[in-house]
């Protein structure tokens, strides 16, 4: 049995994700073209796209829907991007951080518990 291996796994053929997302497959090839989206290709050079793809593609959508053009959307996702990035960065500092502290307030309490003896 297949099981699926999570948001980032090439599923959907064109036509499939073109559906999906309410546009013509041309607008999808067009949004590869520029860079906007990179669905996997099969060993047959078949786009597949995943659930990730699909919704990049809902986001591209949404920000030309309020009047960006492209260049605009490509410039609001990279920064969407860096954040996201820069937020994983900071909460992987924060966990390191946290655990640091708990190895130190472990180590204080058996020290302490050391010295009442």
């Amino acid at each position: 049995m297949h099981m699926r291996k999570g948001p980032s796994e090439p599923l959907y053929v064109i036509s499939v994700a073109a559906k999906l997302v309410e546009m013509h497959p041309q607008t999808l090839r067009m949004y590869e073209r520029l860079g906007l989206v990179k669905p996997a290709r099969t060993d047959k050079n078949i786009r597949l796209y995943s659930d990730q793809d699909i919704e990049r593609c809902r986001q591209i959508q949404r920000l030309t829907s309020v009047g960006l053009n492209l260049a605009g959307v490509e410039m609001v996702l990279e920064l969407l991007e860096r954040m996201d990035k820069m937020r994983r960065e900071m909460e992987e500092e924060i966990s390191g951080r946290q655990e640091e502290m708990e190895r130190e307030i472990r180590r204080l309490r058996s020290a302490a518990s050391a010295a009442q003896d």
